[in-house]
């Protein structure tokens, strides 16, 4: 098949790329000409495990190719996929913006039936949108498809070509067709392809978003309990997740969530709702939760420091979101600076991906509060304490008596809980987790 994906972002870039993995001939849009030009060149703007080799070899094959003419990649394409952003306005809502621009562009250039494909997560209604505004530019065929994607970042590559369910939202037999043939190559195992009409595919990615944001604001709520009562959270986050009603999944307790997904599209779902006068309470208390995660560890430094924080230095291991992606947005990592930095504190902070991205981040501060290293160890130097805001696998087998050694106070913050508290004590270092007995040698 001949694909148009529109929007090279995170979304774009990786269904264009496994999309061309199966065979198909597709190619990649975007109006940033220096964003096309590096993906020409190979250069790949993203953190992405195992994406920028299948990239390059699916444009060794040619199947895959990027252009900023969205006029032949629409005349040329079968299936268009509108995979811009939908950022989040100030009332919460996503802003379509982009993903009209680009309808626009479609109906304007349409020269035959086509199926467009709502790949950006958007509000319930939005197909209707779409399709509304490609009629007012052609008088061709087609129809218009909602496909939310299920990608989790630093993972999306197998989430993609081995997806649990892959949903399709349209009223029309023919683009379902056309779908199925697409994904049942990345379906062969059985995973089921479920089609629905398109305003219960939309809302199916922000239920799905907000159900897990809700399972992680929930343990963290019991994590805090656990601190206050002396139980331990691990031990009952075993003894909930062997239900199969639960899982195991989502359930692991830390600084809060964040990225590019479960922040904005919670946000999402409560505008649509309110929209609509339906109150969703307990996504605004997810909200909430999530909002004073982000800094509870800052209580605790605050109480083995005797609530003085003035001139004290901290090494900060992890600034993404999570491990396997340079993604910052709505990261822990970022309030937590910004909070010790507040209380008269600075920060030395080390991420194996995201260092750029926290230059672009912290750019006026970078020298006035924060300094950033490329090497865990040399963010250590002349520190009190060590904190830990993702959970990186080459941070949970450090060398501990260096860590000793070098920090002031001998002491971590652990909001990822990688470390065990028994072995902590054997090196004397002084350790405080997250729903966890402390151990304050």
């Amino acid at each position: 098949m001949k694909v148009a994906v529109v929007g090279t972002g995170y979304v774009g870039l990786v269904a264009g790329t496994c999309f061309s993995d199966t065979g198909n001939e597709v190619v990649c849009v975007d109006v940033v000409k220096e964003k096309i030009d590096g993906l020409n060149k190979g250069e790949v703007p993203i953190y992405e495990p195992g994406l920028e080799e299948m990239i390059k070899r699916n444009m060794r094959e040619e199947r895959l190719t990027f252009t900023t003419d969205v006029e032949k990649a629409v005349k040329d394409s079968q299936i268009i996929f509108i995979a811009v952003g939908t950022p989040p306005d100030e009332d919460g809502s996503a802003d379509l913006k982009y993903v009209l621009a680009v309808a626009k562009s479609i109906g304007q250039h349409m020269n035959g039936f086509k199926v467009v494909v709502d790949k950006s997560t958007v509000p319930v209604g939005t197909a209707d949108l779409v399709s509304q505004e490609i009629k007012k530019y052609t008088d061709h065929d087609f129809a218009v498809v909602s496909n939310p994607e299920f990608l989790k970042e630093g993972a999306a590559i197998a989430d993609f070509m081995k997806p649990d369910r892959v949903v399709i939202g349209t009223s029309n037999e023919e683009a379902a067709d056309i779908m199925r043939n697409l994904y049942s190559p990345f379906v062969r195992t059985g995973k089921p392809i479920i089609v629905m009409d398109e305003k219960s595919a939309e809302l199916t990615k922000y239920a799905a978003n907000a159900l897990l944001a809700t399972k992680i604001s929930f343990i963290n709520e019991i994590a805090n309990l656990c601190d206050k009562v002396g139980a331990n959270i691990e031990m009952v986050r075993k003894g909930i997740g062997s239900d199969v009603r639960i899982g195991p999944y989502f359930i692991f307790p830390g600084t809060g969530y964040g990225g590019s997904c479960f922040p904005k599209d919670v946000k999402a779902l409560i505008k649509t709702a309110n929209e609509n006068d339906i109150h969703l309470n307990i996504l605004k208390s997810v909200e909430n939760v999530n909002a004073s995660q982000k800094t509870i560890m800052l209580g605790k430094i605050n109480d083995y420091f005797n609530g003085d924080l003035k001139g004290k230095s901290f090494a900060m291991w992890g600034l993404a979101f999570k491990p396997k992606t340079d993604d910052m947005r709505d990261a822990p990592a970022i309030e937590m600076i910004n909070a010790l930095i507040a209380a008269g504190a600075s920060v030395k902070a080390h991420d194996p991906e995201a260092m750029k991205e926290a230059e672009r981040i912290f750019k006026d501060r970078l020298g006035k509060g924060i300094d950033l290293f490329n090497k865990r160890y040399d963010a250590l130097e002349g520190t009190d304490a060590l904190i830990i805001m993702t959970e990186w696998n080459e941070f949970r087998e450090p060398d501990f008596f260096l860590i000793k050694e070098t920090l002031s106070a001998a002491a971590i913050f652990d909001g990822r809980n990688i470390y065990d508290p028994k072995r902590m004590k054997k090196y004397g270092i002084d350790y405080f987790s997250i729903g966890r007995p402390n151990n304050k040698n």
